[in-house]
């Protein structure tokens, strides 16, 4: 079923049950207004042929009038028929029961009976005979409900028409209103397949109101916002790339070629050549896994764990207490008791980079701080420093500053850092500190 029959169906199912509703409510109400009506006449009749101490049955009209006593026969009856005698009706000639309304059915007809008790002694007086009855009874007055029957079959025929015509006009307007739904709907398929067609992502659709399609309308512009910088983000990506991984293949390409003539070179010299090639191929396997850390963009296989982060980095400042002691830096570390809910994986090679960061600009012979507190991680070494205006840009991909171009590195440490902690809800900044050396600063939400 289509989204359009859906609207008709329910729309035409909406209004019709109302309508149905209220035919039925308006037949029930006009049903009690009539029958309520032939009470009326009931009682005014009864009180018309009852008298202080005798009724008297002229002036009957069309009404039926009968007299039974407490054992049910009858006393006397009007000559217009016979009224049955049931339970009810011994009820109230018993005196169980006050005035009671019945509707009864005489050879097929409904009739409208008033049940009256009678004390015992009570004086009839029909057509200029007296009699009394010996023991309580029961005064039964009905008159036919033809005219109400004929009534209430002529407005349920008129309901009835009033009910297949508003579901007709419901099933009309349930057309007009899934026509106007769906055609906002459709410009919006119809620009959806345009874009599928063309996978220009640089396109939008028009915002539209402030309803739900135009919210539909302005989501999906920012969908088609956030594809556009993605790839715009991986065409950089590949482009950056490329360019980076030209010179280490351009020297391997040369080295390779000298190589050739492996008979010609000296010892030292083919110990150099081949140092350079293993120096290369490192550097391209160390390029090759930023990159593919970065193409992630923050999809990983791996799950939120609970982690101690002051355990982390001291296993960090540990290994690269090791790394540093050829050129005499030690990384001194104040670490408070820190819980994470972390990757630990990535977490991990973020908090590597800034060490590595941090030892490849300090002098020798230097010390690099590392301090935790309250999830924040604050790295700060004794090299030259950072420049105004890399302090945005040290965190760009492939961003490396002019003192960084004659260092090993790719420039996409820093990179990689700032996309983890962005995944880790987490934030990185980058200061100088007064008298030389930098001072990066990780912050990541604690488990309180």
């Amino acid at each position: 079923m289509t989204f359009r029959l859906r609207i008709i169906v329910a729309t035409s199912l909406a209004v019709a049950f109302a309508v149905i509703v209220a035919c039925a409510g308006a037949w029930y109400v006009a049903r009690n207004s009539l029958v309520s009506s032939a009470d009326d006449s009931l009682s005014a009749l009864a009180t018309q042929i009852t008298r202080a101490t005798e009724i008297n049955t002229d002036g009957l009209g069309g009404a039926i009038f009968q007299v039974a006593d407490a054992s049910g026969a009858v006393v006397t009856s009007s000559p217009f028929g016979r009224l049955p005698v049931g339970p009810v009706t011994k009820s109230v000639a018993d005196g169980l029961r006050d005035e009671v309304y019945v509707t009864v059915t005489i050879h097929g007809a409904y009739y409208r009976e008033l049940l009256i008790p009678l004390p015992a002694g009570q004086m009839i007086n029909q057509e200029q005979e007296g009699m009394q009855l010996t023991t309580t009874g029961v005064m039964q007055l009905a008159v036919p409900l033809n005219g109400i029957d004929h009534q209430l079959r002529r407005l349920e025929i008129a309901l009835l028409g009033v009910a297949i015509l508003g579901t007709l006009l419901a099933a009309f307007f349930g057309w007009l209103v899934a026509r106007l739904v769906i055609r906002p709907l459709n410009d919006v398929t119809e620009g959806i397949e345009v874009l599928a067609e063309t996978t220009d992502v640089t396109q939008r659709l028009e915002e539209g109101g402030k309803d739900e399609l135009g919210s539909l309308r302005r989501s999906f512009n920012r969908m088609l916002a956030a594809l556009d910088r993605s790839q715009i983000q991986q065409r950089q990506l590949v482009l950056d790339a490329s360019h980076e991984l030209r010179t280490p293949l351009t020297s391997m390409r040369t080295n390779a070629q000298v190589l050739q003539q492996f008979d010609r070179l000296s010892e030292d010299d083919r110990r150099q050549l081949l140092n350079d090639v293993m120096t290369q191929v490192d550097e391209m396997t160390s390029l090759l896994g930023d990159i593919t850390e970065l193409a992630r963009s923050g999809k990983t296989d791996s799950i939120l764990t609970s982690e101690d982060l002051d355990e982390m980095v001291q296993l960090l400042v540990d290994v690269f207490n090791a790394h540093g002691r050829a050129r005499g830096i030690s990384f001194d570390a104040d670490l408070e008791p820190t819980k994470v809910f972390i990757h630990r994986d990535r977490v991990h090679r973020a908090i590597s980079n800034l060490f590595s960061n941090a030892l490849k600009f300090s002098p020798d012979n230097a010390t690099v701080r590392v301090t935790l507190s309250h999830g924040v991680l604050d790295v700060i070494d004794q090299g030259p420093g950072i420049k105004e205006t890399d302090l945005t840009r040290i965190f760009d991909r492939f961003y490396r500053s002019d003192e960084a171009r004659a260092l090993p590195g790719s420039g996409l440490g820093l990179s990689i850092v700032a996309e983890v902690v962005e995944d880790e809800n987490g934030s990185i900044e980058a200061f100088n500190v007064p008298g030389g050396g930098a001072h990066l600063r990780m912050t990541l939400p604690t488990i309180s």
